[in-house]
């Protein structure tokens, strides 16, 4: 559990907790103006329990997100650990809305969809030692076709081939490299 705080700023609930960002967001948005694009990251999953969820409901991912919204973010970029995961699957399916999905159609904001893209395993598997092999964009697509979410980011591949999007776009798929952990020691 975080913040157990029991002032103003904590609470029992997810909406009460939230209190800081909140605040944070309306001071962001009366310094720049309503023309300037605020972004926010949001999850639900913790690294270490992966079916943790800040808001086990679509109503109270609503109750989360809308008043940061109604508050000035423009574009929540919801992170989960693999974008094709339903974030509700016993309500709309295994391949039901992701996180992004669902956090763009309860509060009509667009949104930033993350989580393994282009690769095999995720996150954690990666950085405990296994290597990860390039995977099909097809599920993606298909997503983004259905409007689901309007962006994806894309972050271990990038690390791994930083020609990776130049290859997606000139249909080299059979160019695509994988992610290794050592793809981080030739950073600069």
């Amino acid at each position: 559990k975080t913040n157990l705080r029991d002032d103003s700023w904590g609470g029992k609930t997810l909406v009460q907790r939230s209190r800081f960002a909140l605040e944070v967001i309306k001071a962001v948005r009366a310094a720049v103006g309503p023309d300037f694009p605020i972004l926010m990251r949001v999850s639900q999953w913790k690294q270490q329990e992966f079916d943790a969820k800040l808001a086990p409901s679509p109503a109270e991912i609503e109750a989360w997100l809308a008043p940061l919204a109604d508050a000035g973010v423009d574009v929540f970029h919801c992170s989960q650990r693999r974008f094709w995961e339903a974030e509700f699957p016993e309500i709309d399916g295994k391949d039901g809305l992701n996180c992004a999905g669902w956090a763009k159609k309860l509060t009509g904001k667009a949104t930033i969809s993350v989580g393994s893209v282009g690769l095999n395993n995720d996150f954690i598997t990666s950085f405990g030692g296994e290597n990860s092999g390039p995977s099909s964009l097809d599920k993606l697509l298909q997503r983004m076709q259905k409007d689901e979410f309007d962006l994806i980011a894309v972050g271990r591949v990038l690390l791994a081939d930083p020609q990776w999007l130049n290859k997606i776009e000139r249909g080299a798929s059979d160019e695509l490299t994988g992610f290794s952990p050592a793809a981080l020691s030739t950073l600069n």
